[in-house]
């Protein structure tokens, strides 16, 4: 029978460090860009920079952690939300990661999902650039919020892209943690993903089969909640299947968890109701693909 690694308590150091209060978790959101591609479909990735303390040098999806000023109440008024939603059908807080997905993705690849008020159709290329220019750097740097952008420029964030994919908590072990809602999103056709060159030095559209050789050759690194959601995303075979699933699946949140097993290994536990094919994953198999900070031993 396996057990929990903190069901033990023989009073030594590690064990009464096992046992301290985990850090909060703090709120992020990240963007599954996809397009559609000859075989398939493909997900815009962005290599994180070596100098970055979490998930260092790794492919990752677009995103990042929720600003003060995302939370705004009065972006409330400049979001478009799918069809028989209103602004009373997402807390203040689900609004706030919404915002942030959207605008860390417009920060790190040049990606805006946002249309003119009151019309269908999203931004177009050339608008999209008169933008980039006018607010994109400020963005960067903390200059500027998301409200004020959409204020001078008159638009509405596209929330009724985006379909709600997976939620994923850092395990309480870890010195640092993340809330983080993962979207799906049809990417526009004429905005040109491009990493930022800070946050993210390199980028790729991905099929997902080359992902996973990418990874599982050693030529780029994939930590293990990545590396979960893209295999997720690998059972759809089209854009239109992937957000088909995603609006009608139930997203359960997982908060990975260490147990022991008889024979002593460690073992990455997952909830068996979260839709991911690995449940039970050995810590050893995981190797590099832990985020930065993970125990070792």
């Amino acid at each position: 029978m396996a057990q929990s690694s903190d069901s033990k308590d023989n009073g030594s150091p590690a064990d009464k460090s096992a046992r301290r209060e985990p850090v909060a978790s703090v709120p992020a959101s990240t963007i599954l860009l996809l397009r559609e591609a000859e075989e398939g479909f493909e997900v815009f990735m962005v290599e994180r920079n070596h100098k970055i303390d979490f998930a260092e040098g790794a492919l990752v999806f677009p995103g990042g952690k929720t600003e003060k000023s995302d939370a705004d109440p009065a972006l409330a008024a400049y979001c478009r939300f799918a069809a028989g939603n209103d602004t009373e059908s997402l807390t203040s807080a689900q609004r706030a990661v919404r915002v942030g997905g959207i605008r860390e993705t417009f920060e790190e690849c040049g990606v805006l999902l946002a249309r003119p008020r009151g019309e269908a159709d999203l931004i177009d290329g050339a608008r999209l650039a008169e933008i980039s220019e006018r607010h994109r750097d400020a963005l960067n740097a903390n200059e500027r919020t998301m409200l004020e952008l959409v204020e001078q420029e008159s638009l509405e964030l596209a929330f009724d892209r985006l379909e709600f994919f997976a939620h994923w908590i850092t395990p309480e072990f870890m010195p640092k943690r993340f809330d983080t809602y993962f979207f799906l999103v049809e990417a526009p056709i004429d905005h040109l993903a491009v990493h930022d060159g800070s946050e993210s030095v390199d980028s790729l559209w991905t099929t997902i089969p080359n992902a996973l050789a990418l990874e599982q050759s050693g030529k780029r690194t994939i930590i293990f909640p990545t590396l979960a959601n893209i295999k997720k995303l690998g059972r759809s075979k089209t854009v239109a299947d992937a957000l088909a699933a995603a609006r009608k699946d139930e997203v359960v949140t997982v908060m990975p968890r260490l147990e022991t097993g008889e024979d002593g290994d460690r073992i990455m536990v997952l909830p068996e109701n979260a839709g991911y094919d690995m449940t039970r994953i050995p810590m050893e198999a995981l190797a590099g693909r832990m985020p930065k900070g993970e125990p070792k031993t």
